[in-house]
């Protein structure tokens, strides 16, 4: 099969239409950009203040922002970006701007888990310079495993911020510079934990490295806007009802999931952006007007603009 070929394959996949060469071979640009349009029509944004169900939190978003519920994520990631299906996505918070298939798109995953509350003593004493060690050495460790498994291997090259705990706001976050597969475009992943009487709000951008500067700012504004209902709040927390996670601080920005879940659960943030360069990939190269190799999203031009 040609690489054209393999392109309209996937495309076929992804937006529904026959899996023939015929079809995909009738498929034209125009068609392409009248299917992603109609998509990003479909969705509906959110403004203001909006809650998050299944989190007992709720978000007080700026003009800067909007809420998409969990349906318009699951479609988003599901449908536009070529992710897995996943029912513990609760949302996305994105850009005013936002642009499914944009060259600067970025969007923030939000999850919730209900874990326990997490006890926040030991924040100040974690040393996170020999914590990044360890999850580097655990990270390349895993590469065999995630070879095997289909995916490319992965390298974390360090903190594109250094973690930091707000033990007023109980509120956590930290950035990650990553590599996939040895490609010169290093992918950004933007954490933010917020504590809860319960459990833990999740919310993870992931964008290319070059957006560092941008999605920064955001999630920077965005802190202050992510807020626990009354009665779920970290300061609510009950020690004679109220479950305490097996789990502290350190572990949040280690990876807790690894624990629970299985050797790739702890990358699952990570491999969110790489399925969603995948589809930018597959429309620029049918010529949506982003031109990228298929090996990653690399830009064929001097311009280098690189996910969600």
């Amino acid at each position: 099969m040609t690489r054209t070929s393999i392109v309209f394959a996937a495309l076929a996949f992804l937006i529904g239409v026959s899996s023939s060469v015929q079809a995909e071979e009738r498929m034209t640009e125009e068609q392409v950009q009248q299917w992603f349009a109609e998509f990003t029509e479909s969705l509906d944004p959110q403004r203001g203040e909006t809650t998050v169900p299944g989190a007992s939190a709720e978000f007080r978003l700026g003009d800067a922002f909007a809420f998409l519920d969990a349906n318009d994520t699951r479609r988003l990631l599901e449908e536009a970006w070529g992710n897995p299906p996943d029912p513990s996505v609760l949302g996305a918070i994105i850009p005013y701007d936002f642009d499914p298939i944009g060259t600067s798109a970025w969007a923030v995953i939000v999850e919730y888990e209900e874990d326990g509350y997490v006890e926040d003593g030991d924040a100040a004493e974690i040393d996170y310079v020999e914590l990044l060690a360890s999850m580097q050495e655990e990270t390349s460790a895993a590469n065999s495993a995630r070879i095997e498994a289909g995916y490319s291997g992965l390298e974390l090259i360090g903190w594109a911020e250094p973690p930091y705990y707000d033990p007023d706001s109980h509120k956590l976050y930290w950035a990650k510079e990553i590599s996939f597969g040895g490609n010169r475009r290093h992918t950004l992943n933007y954490s933010i934990r917020a504590l809860g009487r319960r459990g833990v709000l999740v919310l993870n951008a992931v964008g290319g490295m070059d957006q560092l500067s941008t999605i920064q700012t955001a999630m920077q504004d965005l802190l202050p806007m992510v807020a626990f209902e009354e009665g779920s709040r970290y300061v609510d927390f009950d020690p004679d009802v109220d479950q305490v996670a097996a789990y502290g601080i350190g572990a949040l920005v280690a990876g807790k999931l690894a624990a629970k879940a299985g050797l790739l659960a702890k990358f699952a943030p990570l491999l969110l952006g790489l399925k969603k360069f995948g589809i930018v990939i597959i429309a620029g190269v049918i010529g949506i007007g982003r031109r990228f190799f298929m090996s990653g999203r690399e830009v064929e031009t001097d311009e280098d603009k690189p996910i969600g």
